[in-house]
């Protein structure tokens, strides 16, 4: 790459760690009575609520999560349209 400088970083994982990978369209996905964004602030506190489940439990509680934030009565078919592509990936030490 041109002008780009990358640094690598090295974490050491203990057990019961988690990790996690995720792409903008969760926190910016728009939803609910008053049509406003998830954000980043309420995905992260829902990470951290998540971590007493395991890991398919997280993504269907993040699914259900977003579904239920998508769930829009005023709009057509009663919800949001999705904004952009959501991915997650986790991953348990």
């Amino acid at each position: 790459m041109h002008g780009k400088t990358f640094t690598t970083h090295d974490v050491q994982l203990e057990e019961g760690d988690s990790v996690y990978i995720y792409s903008d369209g969760f926190v910016d996905q728009f939803g609910g009575h008053k049509g406003k964004k998830f954000m980043g602030k309420r995905f992260r506190e829902a990470l951290v609520d998540a971590q007493k489940l395991t890991m398919e439990e997280q993504g269907i509680m993040l699914n259900n999560l977003i579904e239920n934030c998508r769930a829009d009565p005023e709009q057509p078919g009663g919800e949001s349209e999705q904004m952009d592509d959501i991915l997650v990936i986790g991953v348990h030490a």
